[in-house]
């Protein structure tokens, strides 16, 4: 498996590098954004984008989990790349990411490894003049396993909707869906996990912005039966954003 996560990460930056001859500084976009929410605590993430024409574009991510409740996951790390399509009003973003930590190789309980999972995920944006959006899914699958008897390997699923108004050039106003869940994994020793509820936040969202930059505040309950979820927090969320 670590052969894989190794050949995977050199075919797709080898991709992205034999675009660099003809690369310049307008095609390349950076973003940062500084999330801090009930469950996962503060996990900053950035974003690239080569432009390839007016409609494509390669794109790379990362996210340091091991800032916040991620510590206790190997310091869990996770990058990505992928490309994405412009089609009207709609960003289509297919990507394919691998974890470093141990949350899903060993369901916590080793030290963090390179290629503890891998993470096929998309990303869907709308934006137009008085409205926007967006939905994200992500499968978080073991890509090794290193558990000992009676630990197990996990796999999350993890998604989100939202969408908006415009109100004004400097605020939005929406709602926001997320769950996240462990959709099972194997227990060494046999046998295999159940489904597990984390959370199903469900609320409204207000952003501030202005031009690239801004933030988004987002709170409220969280839906899943309270004597059997693993996240017992309420919904909140909290976002500062900027484009570099």
């Amino acid at each position: 498996m670590k052969k894989l996560f190794t050949i995977s990460m050199f075919l797709i930056t080898y991709s992205l590098i034999a675009q660099d001859d003809a690369a310049t500084d307008d095609k390349i976009d950076f973003g940062l954004n500084l999330n801090h929410d009930a469950f996962f605590g503060f996990n900053p993430m950035m974003t690239f984008g080569y432009t390839i024409n007016e409609n494509s574009a390669i794109t790379a991510y990362g996210i340091q989990w091991g800032a916040g409740t991620g510590s206790a996951w190997g310091q869990w790390t996770e990058f990505g790349l992928g490309y994405n399509k412009t089609l009207g009003y709609f960003d289509i973003n297919p990507q394919i990411g691998f974890t470093m930590g141990n949350l899903l190789s060993s369901g916590a309980s080793q030290k963090g490894i390179v290629g503890d999972g891998i993470v096929p995920n998309l990303t869907v944006n709308y934006d137009s003049n008085k409205l926007e959006g967006q939905i994200y899914f992500g499968y978080y699958a073991a890509l090794t396993d290193k558990t000992e008897v009676g630990d197990a390997t996990n796999n999350y699923i993890h998604y989100w909707a939202n969408f908006g108004f415009k109100v004004a050039s400097f605020l939005s106003l929406g709602a926001h869906f997320e769950e996240l869940y462990l959709s099972g994994g194997d227990i060494n020793g046999g046998g295999e996990l159940d489904r597990t509820d984390g959370y199903k936040w469900l609320g409204p969202y207000l952003e501030l912005k202005k031009g690239s930059s801004g933030l988004r505040v987002s709170l409220g309950a969280n839906l899943a039966d309270e004597d059997d979820r693993f996240a017992q927090n309420d919904f909140y969320k909290l976002t500062f954003f900027t484009s570099l």
